[in-house]
């Protein structure tokens, strides 16, 4: 039976219970926007069971103070949410060979449950690449590589990849741009090979837009990579739509905060209409000012979680 009656999935795609491997909702938390614990407090208790991952974008957690970091990862670990930092590691290589270790250290230490690297902004080896991934899983966290399908020029093999430990001659950097969804593919699939949990696909030249989605290389990637460990980010809700529609519910998907409630409708094979938000808005704040009789909820506030 399901908790909401407004969700209908079929039998054989019902939701499973956390912790999920597919179906996965990561959600985008602090950023540059003024989003303090207490908002992402009411997000989680209005609708944690629909969250599965909260991310630190953009190296926000760098910003913050840490007793800060670790109210919000110990709150996220009380509604079941793994909590993951965002592409931040390529400046942590500035200060030394040890600084990545005690980068990986430190985030265990501050409660995050995975470490997220940017394959295409750390300018490293696919070895050095294979080692960061190693030293996260060493220290019991998850590894999430992230990749774009567009590289430098100078970055692409020019009679394909060249084997384990051999040597090729320094080329100069080139800041012209090449698209290569293969190449993508095979370094994520040496990336998995190596440990890593989960292959972010960014949204750039990929699924930005709704109007601009390449479904053909979604597919590629998809049918060589799998659902299970594959997370795109669907920067509108137009996006997660065309996903849940085209893979269906067990797509991973990264979203903004503001998202959540409407993946999960489309996830359940609902759409929500105008009538359905107000009344869940309404409901939220009910629920919001039993929990909380001394906050003051507008309808602002609420749709963060909503539309």
């Amino acid at each position: 039976m399901p908790a909401y009656m407004w969700k209908s999935f079929f039998e054989d795609e019902d939701r499973p219970e956390k912790p999920r491997r597919f179906g996965v909702t990561e959600m985008r938390g602090p950023n540059y926007s003024l989003m303090n614990q207490n908002v992402i407090q009411d997000i989680l208790e209005s609708m944690g069971q629909f969250v599965d991952g909260l991310k630190f974008s953009e190296g926000s957690h760098s910003l913050m103070a840490k007793n800060a970091i670790k109210k919000i990862t110990e709150l996220a670990h009380s509604h079941d949410v793994y909590v993951s930092t965002g592409d931040w590691a390529e400046h942590i290589l500035r200060k030394g060979p040890t600084a990545f270790e005690e980068y990986v250290h430190e985030c265990k230490n501050l409660g995050f449950d995975t470490v997220e690297l940017n394959a295409g902004s750390l300018r490293i080896s696919e070895e050095h690449l294979w080692r960061f991934i190693r030293l996260i899983k060493k220290a019991g966290l998850k590894a999430k590589p992230n990749f774009g399908v567009r590289f430098e020029a100078s970055d692409i093999p020019v009679a394909g990849d060249r084997a384990y430990g051999a040597y090729i001659l320094p080329v100069s950097r080139k800041l012209d741009l090449v698209e290569d969804v293969d190449l993508l593919i095979r370094r994520a699939e040496r990336c998995l090979e190596a440990g890593a949990d989960m292959i972010m696909i960014d949204a750039d030249g990929v699924s930005k837009y709704a109007d601009s989605l390449r479904a053909d290389l979604v597919a590629k990637i998809v049918g060589r990579l799998g659902l299970e460990k594959t997370m795109f980010e669907a920067s509108t809700p137009e996006t997660s739509e065309w996903f849940i529609k085209r893979y269906g519910p067990k797509v991973n998907l990264f979203v903004d905060h503001s998202q959540v409630m409407k993946l999960e409708c489309l996830r359940g094979g609902k759409s929500i209409r105008a009538s359905e938000l107000s009344l869940l808005r309404s409901s939220i704040k009910f629920i919001l000012s039993i929990k909380h009789p001394h906050r003051i909820y507008s309808d602002d506030i609420v749709t963060i979680s909503l539309i």
